[in-house]
């Protein structure tokens, strides 16, 4: 499928998948080679978007690694501060741990920065940031990003993880909105 229509809006082929597989396989030697003498990583891989990213990634880490499926919930409410209230779903021990926190695509970087402030309560040992996507013309954050998959525009995009109000996560390529 070239094109595909979700509600309102018609998306097309921007990155297939071969070319996303090529770039978590380089991502995870990277991490792989950086961790092979280090104490054994927890993965946070952040929902929902992370899934498909973290389970390709998975079959391609060459150590041994603890994983967790985490979400976090902000503060609601017609003002919303944009704090991280908590973590859901965190069921490992991080004090003293290397972490690397798996994402599926970082834009202005708001929530990496809140994420990591909320991790870091936690006292890990390190904290790595890992993102298959990052739109570095609007990223906006001091905290690095060590591992990046692919560099995208400000476009708007779904598949992959990614959605478009709900809807198409389960596309294994990314498509990229038709204006």
């Amino acid at each position: 499928m070239n094109k595909i229509r979700l509600k309102d809006k018609e998306f097309q082929v921007y990155i297939h998948y071969d070319e996303i597989y090529q770039s978590i396989r380089q991502m995870a030697a990277e991490i792989s080679h950086d961790f092979k003498e280090q104490e054994t990583p927890v993965f946070l891989s952040i929902l929902n978007g992370a899934f498909m990213f973290t389970g390709d990634l998975f079959k391609e880490l060459q150590i041994d690694t603890h994983l967790s499926f985490v979400k976090f919930a902000s503060y609601q409410g017609m003002s919303s501060s944009g704090d991280v209230k908590e973590l859901i779903g965190l069921n490992e021990d991080l004090s003293g741990r290397n972490v690397i926190v798996l994402e599926d695509i970082v834009d202005s970087g708001l929530t990496i920065r809140m994420l990591s402030e909320e991790i870091q309560k936690y006292h890990p040992r390190t904290l790595k940031i890992a993102t298959l996507l990052l739109k570095p013309d609007v990223y906006q954050q001091p905290i690095p990003l060590d591992y990046v998959g692919m560099e995208i525009p400000n476009d708007f995009i779904v598949g992959y993880g990614l959605d478009y109000d709900g809807l198409g996560r389960n596309l294994k390529d990314i498509y990229q909105v038709v204006e």
